[in-house]
């Protein structure tokens, strides 16, 4: 798969002398939602913030679409549309002069139908000739990313996007992104809903105290560090588990009714036909069985509480 940006041990340490990023590899795949993932002050604002030329890196290298972010400066930031934590607007100007100014910014020619329906999209058309001092913090939010698309970017990148706004908003927000990748542009974002993660990207990066801990198909990460358990309920209940079962290494339930199986999902064998079978000789009926997947949430945090 083609990619648009190509990071190559990125480093940035501020004059505090906090390391920010450490030695950053990363490719993102033209096309793809990538979502990173990481606890405040883990380095997902630097990140973005030096790819997209606000923040100046202290080792290392970023291109987007082959083209050198520093040397190539003009290049780069036309292809790119960021949408920032912080509500950075004006107050006296209107929602359309707001976006049309920043689409000429870029030296974008003007183009009326396309602002048009980027503010019928983003639910901001009516509020069109609304001065932004008026507007409430969540349509404050939708001007950011009108602002950010007004002249087309190939490379979205939204940092929280829908912290701190209302559930409409949130829907209306991944329903834009979702066609905004149809039509083929890449987005990076950065969230603390992990759900929406789950939900949407493609692929997951995972970053803490700096450092990109992996990069990963979603389905495949969750299949590979993710487990599987398998919630037994049994006719009777039980005080204990006997010791014929230990190897199995089961939990019990408060109750003595239910015991939970855990299992590797990569293994080639899961173990779970000869449990069934030893249950049985040891005398445990069963009355119905269930299993779950881990979610992206639970790796997530074991990958951040292990580093």
């Amino acid at each position: 798969m083609k990619n648009i940006v190509h990071i190559e041990a990125l480093s940035k340490t501020y004059d505090s002398g906090h390391q920010a990023l450490s030695r950053v590899d990363l490719d993102i795949h033209q096309g793809e939602i990538l979502a990173l993932l990481g606890p405040n002050g883990a380095g997902k604002t630097t990140l973005i913030s030096i790819i997209c030329g606000i923040v100046s890196a202290s080792t290392g290298t970023v291109s987007v679409a082959g083209h050198d972010n520093v040397r190539d400066y003009r290049k780069t930031r036309d292809l790119i549309g960021l949408v920032p934590q912080e509500l950075t607007l004006g107050a006296f100007d209107t929602v359309w002069n707001t976006v049309n100014f920043s689409r000429g910014l870029f030296g974008k020619p003007p183009d009326t139908a396309y602002l048009e329906q980027l503010l019928k999209d983003l639910s901001l058309w009516d509020k069109r000739d609304s001065e932004l001092r008026e507007l409430s913090g969540g349509m404050k939010r939708r001007v950011l990313i009108a602002k950010a698309l007004s002249h087309e970017p190939r490379v979205l990148f939204l940092d929280e996007p829908t912290a701190g706004v209302d559930v409409e908003l949130r829907q209306d927000m991944w329903k834009m992104v979702r066609k905004l990748n149809d039509s083929g542009v890449t987005i990076i974002l950065t969230t603390h809903y992990i759900e929406e993660a789950e939900e949407i990207a493609d692929r997951v990066g995972i970053i803490s105290q700096g450092k990109l801990l992996l990069v990963e198909d979603k389905q495949n990460l969750m299949q590979k560090l993710g487990k599987k358990q398998l919630l037994i309920e049994l006719r009777e209940m039980v005080e204990a588990i006997p010791a014929a079962l230990a190897e199995y290494n089961l939990e019990i339930s408060r109750d003595g009714g239910h015991l939970v199986y855990t299992y590797d999902t990569q293994s080639e064998r899961t173990g779970i036909t000869s449990l069934l079978q030893d249950l049985n000789d040891n005398g445990m009926s069963l009355k119905d069985l269930k299993s779950s997947q881990s979610s992206l949430e639970e790796i997530f945090v074991n990958l951040v509480s292990t580093k």
